[in-house]
């Protein structure tokens, strides 16, 4: 990092500062003298006509309630019955491209793309012919994600970035919203792709859009790490005074010299915490760096860090301070939320661009404004300074405060008539955005609530606030999507987390349920070899075994089906000892000859391999026996599994001797498939059909779910070639490299490491794919297709 910015970084930041209290100074000179709402009463008067009907006590009667948002899909198909929907998803892709791209909408070229997203958006909402795959909810989830990424060729980089989130989740401390930092972590992703896309024209290669796309992805995730892993961790009570202290100088010292500081002795708590995020941060930094032009690198970091201190600012105001400014209140407010979105279009290199420059800067406050007042109740709570927060507490003292909501208003009409040219689209957006703010907010806080907090805020403004009443009592069409895929965002991460701690829980309850009932007992008559089997049977079964096959089994016929689970507990039994009788026969010297098994050394080892061969076959025929025993369903139905059990046992046999007679030849992918589905997908499928014939399902659900384990299966064959490359042996409890020791071929060794992620992640979005046509959803199933491919055993 070069000197000159490190001896003029408090200048740089003195001069963001100075054009921030000009810009409040203009602002303010409009609430003193109320100049905005003769021109905002203008503006709803023309405003209204698109949003209240006249006649509109007769229209409520003939008008269909529309239905909850909370029913996407309903409530999408509801607007385009009523032809709301190409209004609706107008405002919304203008919001966007006003918001987050910084562009004005009376720009030709602006409108012309702004048509081309709205009708490629409306195709993927309502043309049934899209299918499942043409939703745009499906961009909410990883195989959605991954179908864009293979159509646009940046495949690893939403393999890395879908390894990083995956991470970043599991580190997430209790005193933070998983689910919010997620969501954040996610939107500035998406938004500086889009900054990527939106600088590419028609002329870019495939190629080179391929390559931007990808960088974009890295920069984005590089970027939005600061949410979660700055300024939420500085803004919660995770860390105390002098922890965040120390947190924030290591910060400003990367900012003022371009290189990370090491973490050196951290003095306070979370050090496992804190190191993974320093390191994270880290690599974050770096790369951003990496890729910035020699023209851009001082750029970047003269707004990253203005934006930075005046965050730091911001955030260590008291609330019990009684004496701050008016320009201490909103002048690091205007910063934070200008640079912002300045510091995202930076760090992708975009050509500089004062309209955007000057367009973002003036636009941010608006937004943080809306922000705060969805916020204050959350901000008063925690103690937190904001401009609504403060005022709440102190305007009855301080006749001298600034009205935040008064503010508010002042930004608006300086928006649309100052900053936008009085432009109508203009207008209309930012009036429905606002509008719709104060609805929700009305339903969130409640009716009393919400009219005892504007008694407060509108007080030096009774005849406009009779009119912005009005405009949100009768106003009609002004919501946005954007803000429905936040709440469906927010909900499904929520539910995801809900049914990822339930998969979780399920996996260790059904476990130690069957390990309890597993193990093979001596009672009885039994001659000193038969007990000698046994013993070696349930040395092969007392190892620390994932127990998935009978688990799967569990799932399937308890939840999905609803059978007795102490009837259906004969054939959890039969698919461990079925499946622990098959690794027993692959550990053998004559086939792979593996020394540790389940973290313990194989059985061949501790015994001998005539032992180890008789204990397989042994537990073969206890599975038949356990299947013959179990009592309460039709006869037919248990003849059908006894018959399918055996076939699948075939099968297994076969992908084994293929897969022994393979050893040394390089195999095509297709042949790889094959003996993978036989050696692995195989079991997974017998899991999940047993109890469906037990169930008498249709055949085709039985169809979908061989579909479903075709693809599951091979992807947990892909992970386990990918660990056996590089994994943990203490983790994985077995050795790795075992497959380059033995000349087999691979996945890895066929497409290599990046090819291998590639195509895991294909056959997990088939999985998923072939999930979606089930009569009834299965959630533990796409839970455990996520646990295949981020195992780390």
């Amino acid at each position: 990092m070069n000197e000159k910015f490190i001896n003029n970084a408090d200048t740089g930041y003195q001069l963001a500062e100075q054009k921030a209290a000009d810009y409040f100074a203009e602002l303010y000179a409009q609430v003193r003298t109320q100049s905005y709402i003769p021109a905002l009463t203008g503006d709803f008067r023309l405003w209204q006509k698109n949003h209240i009907a006249l006649n509109s006590w007769l229209s409520r009667f003939s008008r269909k309630k529309a239905p909850d948002t909370r029913d996407y899909h309903r409530y999408i198909q509801w607007l385009n019955l009523t032809g709301k929907l190409d209004d609706y998803l107008n405002r919304s892709v203008s919001y966007i491209y006003m918001r987050d791209l910084g562009r004005a909408l009376d720009a030709p070229e602006t409108e012309a793309r702004i048509q081309e997203v709205i009708a490629s958006l409306r195709k993927r909402l309502v043309n049934p012919e899209t299918g499942p795959q043409g939703d745009i909810m499906m961009f909410m989830s990883m195989d959605g994600v991954y179908r864009w990424a293979q159509k646009e060729g940046i495949e690893p980089a939403i393999i890395w970035v879908m390894d990083k989130l995956q991470r970043v989740t599991t580190h997430i401390p209790e005193e933070l919203s998983a689910e919010q930092a997620q969501r954040k972590l996610i939107k500035i992703i998406v938004g500086v792709v889009l900054h990527a896309i939106e600088e590419m024209d028609d002329t870019v290669s495939q190629t080179e859009r391929s390559r931007r796309l990808d960088e974009a992805v890295h920069l984005g995730y590089s970027y939005g790490l600061t949410y979660p892993f700055v300024d939420d961790i500085l803004d919660s009570t995770l860390l105390n005074a002098q922890e965040k202290e120390q947190y924030s100088r290591l910060i400003r010292t990367a900012l003022l010299t371009g290189t990370v500081p090491k973490l050196g002795d951290w003095s306070g708590n979370h050090m496992e915490l804190i190191r993974y995020i320093h390191a994270e941060l880290r690599e974050a930094f770096e790369y951003i760096q990496s890729r910035q032009q020699p023209g851009t690198q001082q750029v970047f970091f003269e707004q990253s860090y203005v934006f930075f201190q005046s965050q730091d600012i911001d955030r260590t105001r008291d609330l019990n301070h009684a004496h701050y400014t008016n320009e201490e209140l909103y002048i690091p407010v205007i910063l934070k939320s200008s640079c912002s979105r300045l510091v995202a279009r930076s760090i992708i290199g975009a050509p500089e661009d004062e309209g955007f420059d000057h367009r973002t800067f003036c636009y941010g406050i608006y937004n943080q404004l809306a922000d705060d007042f969805a916020d204050m109740f959350d901000d008063l709570q925690v103690g937190s300074v904001t401009p609504y927060t403060y005022y709440l507490k102190y305007h009855n003292q301080r006749t001298d405060l600034v009205n935040p909501f008064e503010l508010y208003w002042a930004v608006i009409a300086h928006l649309i008539h100052n900053v936008y040219g009085s432009d109508y689209r203009t207008r209309e957006v930012i009036l429905d955005r606002a509008i719709n703010g104060l609805k929700r907010a009305r339903i969130r806080l409640g009716s009393a609530k919400y009219d005892e907090i504007m008694s407060i805020f509108t007080t030096g403004m009774p005849r406009f606030n009779e009119l912005i009443q009005q405009m949100i009592r009768k106003a009609e069409d002004v919501d946005f999507l954007d803000k429905l895929l936040r709440d469906q965002m927010l909900n499904s991460l929520k539910q995801d987390r809900e049914q990822q701690e339930h998969f979780q829980q399920t996996l260790r309850q059904v476990r130690q349920q069957i390990n309890e009932t597993l193990l093979l007992d001596k009672k009885g008559d039994l001659l000193p070899m038969n007990k000698r089997l046994i013993d070696a049977a349930n040395y092969s079964l007392e190892g620390s075994g994932k127990r998935l096959r009978p688990i799967l089994a569990w799932v399937m016929g308890v939840h999905h089906y609803g059978l007795d689970a102490q009837v259906l507990m004969p054939l959890l039994r039969s698919l461990e000892y079925m499946h622990t009788a098959s690794l027993i026969f692959d550990d053998l010297p004559s086939q792979d000859n593996a020394p540790t098994r389940r973290g313990r050394a194989t059985l061949h080892e501790v015994h001998n391999s005539a032992t180890a061969e008789l204990s397989g076959l042994f537990l073969i025929q206890k599975s038949i026996r356990e299947q013959s025993s179990m009592e309460g369903f039709d006869a037919r139905a248990v003849l059908k599994l006894m018959q399918y059990s055996a076939e699948k046992a075939e099968e297994l046999c076969t992908g084994q001797a293929m897969d022994l007679d393979a050893r040394g030849q390089t195999l095509t992918l297709e042949q790889l498939n094959t003996i993978c589905f036989y050696k692995t997908g195989v079991a997974f499928e017998a899991s999940l059909v047993m109890p469906a014939l037990l169930a008498q399902a249709a055949d085709k659900e039985i169809q979908v779910l061989r579909t479903f384990a075709y693809h599951a299966g091979i992807a947990f064959q892909i992970k386990d070639d990918l660990l056996d490359l590089g994994g943990d042996v203490l983790v994985i409890g077995k050795p790795i490299g075992q497959d380059a020791q033995n000349n087999n071929s691979t996945f890895v060794s066929i497409l290599g490491e990046g090819g291998a992620r590639k195509e895991m992640w294909n056959h997990y979005c088939c999985a998923v794919e072939a999930l979606r046509t089930l009569p009834k959803d299965v959630p533990f199933l796409k839970h455990l297709l996520d646990y295949i491919v981020h195992r780390d055993r």
